[in-house]
Formats: C-alpha cells, sequence, structure tokens
C-alpha cells in the first residue's frame, strides 16, 4: 500500500465477485483455491455474510469439495485469516529493510504496517480480532498472533538495549500494540474523523513509538 500523510478511511473496493479461473488452481491446490474464495467472500460479505456453499461456486467446486480439506465452515474461515496472518508477518519484516536496528523507526514502520493490513484486508482483521457474530476460537489463530507479536517485542527489546523479552518490554510492547490496534479499528470503523479530523499517520506513530520507547 502506498504510504500517506493522511490517515485514509477510504477502503479498497470488493472483489466483482466473478467466478475464480480454474486455471489458477490445479486439483491439487484446490484448497488454496477455497481458501482465497473464502478471502474474497469475507471481504466482501463479511465474515458474517459468508457461506461454504457462495465459496465453492465462487472457486467454481462442487459443495463437497472443501470437506477432503476442512472439516467445516470455521476451519475454512481459520485457514483463511492464517493465511492472511501469513502475508502480514512477511510485510511487518520487509517493512524494516534500510531502517538501522534499535531505533524507534523500526517500530514505527511495523505500527504503519498494520494500520496498512486493517486496511487493506480489513474482513481478515475483523475476523481475527472480532467485530462479528461468531468469534473464532482457534489455537492455531493464538500461536499465529503470538508469533505477530514477537516481532514488536524483539524490535522494543533492541530499543531498550536488551537482550531477553523482559517484563518491562512486553509491558511497553503492549502499550504500543493497544494503541495501533485500537487506531486501526477506528480507521476501518470510519470512526476517525469523529474522534478527532485528519491525522498525520507517520508522524501520530513516530511520536507514540518515541514517547513509549523513551528512557
Amino acid at each position: 500500500m502506498e504510504d500517506v500523510e493522511k490517515i485514509s478511511e477510504d477502503q479498497p473496493p470488493a472483489d466483482d465477485g466473478k467466478a475464480l479461473r480454474k486455471s489458477a488452481y490445479h486439483h491439487g491446490d484446490l484448497r488454496a483455491g477455497l481458501i482465497e474464495a473464502t478471502r474474497r467472500l469475507v471481504e466482501e460479505k463479511g465474515p458474517d455474510g459468508f457461506s461454504v456453499s457462495d465459496a465453492c461456486r465462487l472457486a467454481g467446486v462442487s459443495t463437497a469439495a472443501p470437506y477432503k480439506h476442512f472439516k467445516d465452515r470455521n476451519d475454512m474461515l481459520v485457514a483463511m485469516v492464517l493465511e492472511g496472518m501469513v502475508r502480514h508477518r512477511a510485510k511487518m519484516k520487509a517493512a524494516l529493510d534500510g531502517i538501522p536496528e534499535g531505533t524507534p523507526a523500526r517500530v514505527t514502520a511495523l505500527g504503519r504496517e498494520y494500520v496498512n493490513f486493517a486496511i487493506e484486508e480489513h474482513g481478515c482483521f475483523r475476523l481475527k480480532f472480532g467485530g462479528f457474530t461468531d468469534r473464532l476460537e482457534d489455537e492455531r489463530l493464538q500461536a499465529a498472533g503470538e508469533e505477530t507479536f514477537g516481532i514488536v517485542l524483539k524490535e522494543v527489546a533492541a530499543c531498550l538495549g536488551e537482550k531477553d523479552i523482559t517484563p518491562e518490554v512486553r509491558r511497553r510492547a503492549f502499550m504500543l500494540w493497544s494503541f495501533v490496534h485500537g487506531l486501526s479499528f477506528l480507521i476501518v470503523d470510519k470512526k476517525l474523523a469523529d474522534m478527532g479530523g485528519d491525522v498525520q499517520l507517520n508522524a501520530l506513530l513516530s511520536d507514540i513509538a518515541e514517547r513509549v520507547l523513551k528512557d
């Protein structure tokens, strides 16, 4: 996502709903095709509007096909979120390229990427963190969330000159996550204008990082 100074509450357009091209996956990639169909539907309709039959229709497969790879509807949603979190972690790590280690600027970059993910994949974001009828409860999601938070912990530790993840590192990392997480929901829920109007994203995230990480 192209970085912008002002936070935008506009969300990306939903997919056009056209069936996925069958050439996009062979029989052995059925699972991947169904996960992609699930992602598109969740982004378009939200988690509560997702159905297995719609995913099958979009993927161009029979309604029996998903059960070769997934236990049920929930399992499909969990798989979709897990893949989204893999993409998210990859972008977080990529955002650190070229930024000196042990500096608040790296934490700022992680925060910006967190906000970007919430905007770009708001359906997946909501599905992971709530904001819909059926909250997903799955140990795999918990483990993936801890892995993502581990990236933040590592950067906070470096900024504080700590080799280990101490209680103080966790406390400050949690403060940073709480702020960026709440900001992300304000943006995707289009509530930002009601709370404070135009906000300079980079300046705001940089200010928070500096304040939380200072000695």
